[in-house]
């Protein structure tokens, strides 16, 4: 099979080295890539968001799937020109990924679905925002209602700042807070049939115990030994199926990823947020642990064959990645600081830890910064504890000038395990 893989981050890296591994992937391109992922596929240039120009780069490549990887180029139409070009691809269509391209919409297919989630005001007008700012109090929920890079959500208890955030979006969803952990489902669908993956937990605020800025995600691990074991099952058949079904109902099927981000209430499971596409930096633990060959599963869903998939197979093992991010990120980050110690974690780590590259590119002979989320450490172990001992041990090993990570990923977890 010959695969070409949109996008530039730690994602795109962690889907490059799954295909990489897989032995019925002959070829594997992804453009435009960065330093880590010209390791384990060949790079090509080409405008991520140009739907007409990534599928003239399919057929040149003669490519028998193209793996749409961000969301922009998924909610610009990108996959829908790649289709109208005869290749199949894993991602859905420009329409279908307005669940994620906008929040207002994922609330009426949620209502319409009958999916469980927080109460919620669209708002246009200051007038509007106050109104919804008052009938939920504090802690406040704003969301941006479009595409903000995971970045687009202010939750605070200052009313001025929750308004402030909502006044500077075109439209905004204020929401009730959700109160319970976290954790992200993936599910592969073809439209019909849904195939989850395992869940994973990642952690949103740039500082240890969950303080500072949201960003667009500082680390993550799987799998969750606090969580119910019927979780899974549970969200299949109350929002994953619901959802998906609803789609293909309204006339706009949802093939490719759909990614719920779920709060595990004291009321019960209710789903925060929609994505259309893996999420970052949880793909990197989830991809971690499947022991069935990435292609083939993401081929199915394209095809529309994912019923005739035998289940997928995961490692017993844990996974735990850690966000080495730029200085001052996720504000104005600084780049173009060269990294060093990758050479280290591939001569002392591996198997066990490895690097995904995010935001970085290549400069002479030197790998250096070129964006906020720089380097994904990633590691296994027999259990959470081992892996993050793992990926702190190689973390320990890399040096970019003014970088910032958590040292508290999976911490919780794993100390009760």
């Amino acid at each position: 099979m010959n695969v070409l893989l949109i996008g530039n981050g730690a994602r795109e890296h962690a889907l490059c080295r799954s295909l990489s591994l897989d032995p019925d992937v002959t070829a594997l391109y992804c453009a435009p890539g960065n330093a880590g992922i010209a390791e384990v596929a060949e790079l090509r240039q080409v405008d991520p968001l140009d739907g007409e120009a990534v599928a003239a780069l399919a057929v040149e490549l003669g490519a028998d799937l193209v793996v749409v990887g961000p969301e922009a180029p998924l909610v610009a139409g990108v996959a829908d020109a790649v289709r109208g070009a005869g290749i199949p691809v894993f991602g859905p269509s420009g329409e279908a990924a307005q669940l994620e391209g906008s929040k207002a919409f994922a609330k009426d297919v949620m209502a319409g679905a009958g999916v469980p989630t927080a109460r919620s005001y669209v708002c246009t007008t200051p007038d509007e925002v106050d109104e919804a700012l008052d009938a939920f109090g504090a802690p406040y929920v704003v969301k941006d209602d479009g595409l903000a890079a995971g970045k687009g959500v202010v939750v605070t208890d200052d009313l001025e700042a929750a308004a402030a955030h909502a006044n500077s979006c075109d439209r905004v969803v204020i929401e009730e807070f959700l109160d319970g952990p976290e954790v992200s489902l993936f599910a592969i669908t073809d439209g019909e049939t849904v195939l989850p993956l395992q869940p994973a937990q990642d952690f949103k605020r740039a500082l240890d115990d969950d303080e500072g800025p949201n960003t667009g995600g500082m680390g993550a691990y799987s799998p969750l030994p606090w969580a119910d074991p019927k979780l899974v099952e549970e969200v299949l058949q109350t929002v994953l199926q619901p959802t998906v079904d609803e789609l293909r109902r309204r006339g706009t099927p949802f093939s490719g990823l759909l990614y719920a981000g779920l709060a595990i209430t004291s009321r019960g499971v209710r789903v925060i947020e929609f994505n259309a596409r893996f999420g970052d930096p949880e793909t990197q633990v989830v991809l971690a642990r499947l022991k069935t060959p990435l292609a083939g599963i993401l081929l199915a869903a394209a095809n529309g064959t994912l019923a005739d998939l035998e289940p997928l197979r995961w490692s017993d093992d844990a996974a735990v990645t850690v966000v080495i991010a730029s200085h001052n990120y996720p504000a104005t980050p600084r780049t173009g600081d060269p990294i060093t110690g990758l050479a280290d974690v591939a001569a002392e780590d591996a198997p066990h830890a490895y690097v995904l590259h995010a935001g970085t590119k290549r400069d002479g002979d030197a790998v250096v910064s070129a964006g906020g989320r720089v380097l994904s450490v990633t590691a296994t172990g027999k259990n959470l504890s081992q892996a993050r001992d793992r990926a702190y041990t190689a973390l320990g090993r890399i040096h970019l000038d003014g970088s910032q990570h958590r040292t508290d990923i999976a911490a919780k977890a794993a100390a009760g395990e």
